[in-house]
């Protein structure tokens, strides 16, 4: 993995840090059983409400299933189509919207699957894999592609693999598979026990 490190304000721990959403995937190294089932494992301790573990993952893998990537790679916009091709695995992540326990109305099901999704890019961090997760793709189709059920909501399709080097990629991305990783500073969005009150000490 080519590194592009977070340049943070403090530290904060490596893995943390040395994530990071590149676009050029190898297309030569699929991803093992093994290394599936780790990153769905590490998903699978996320928190979540009541323990309720409202998350879904529709897993197209090249290797093992390529109808199914295939079908997950049609459903990407046309400019993700245009570096994703060479990701061995598509994942999408998948919110339900009602608990388990009672069949009411939840509406942590989004947040508590992003928190999973987070777990399993981490996961993939420390096996020395890339994820990028996209929005860019035909939510509506994907629901009648997977047959998800009308209470669930499709959220991001995460492309799943091993770096290359950027030469591999159009030149439209290249500057930014290669440039400096950029974020609002903390003082712009943390607020002390009210909406817009300063926090003590953050940087602006």
């Amino acid at each position: 993995m080519q590194p592009n490190y977070a340049v943070t304000a403090v530290t904060i721990h490596e893995l943390i840090a040395q994530r990071w959403s590149p676009r050029s995937f190898d297309p030569n190294k699929p991803v093992s059983q093994e290394q599936l089932h780790a990153l769905l494992e590490a998903a699978r301790w996320a928190p979540s409400c009541f323990n309720d573990q409202p998350w879904r993952y529709v897993v197209c893998d090249k290797q093992a299933n390529p109808d199914s990537w295939q079908t997950a790679f049609a459903l990407l916009a046309e400019k993700n189509q245009l570096w994703a091709k060479n990701a061995p695995v598509f994942m999408l992540a998948v919110a339900t919207s009602r608990f388990s326990h009672n069949a009411s109305p939840s509406r942590w099901g989004m947040y508590d699957t992003g928190a999973a999704s987070m777990a399993l890019c981490l996961q993939a961090v420390a096996l020395g894999l890339i994820v990028h997760q996209m929005g860019g793709y035909d939510h509506l189709k994907a629901r009648e592609a997977f047959g998800i059920p009308d209470d669930c909501t499709p959220m991001a399709m995460m492309a799943v693999g091993y770096q290359a080097e950027a030469d591999l990629l159009a030149d439209e991305f290249k500057a930014s598979e290669t440039g400096p990783r950029s974020r609002a500073p903390l003082a712009q969005w943390c607020y002390a026990g009210h909406w817009h009150e300063a926090v003590t000490g953050l940087s602006d």
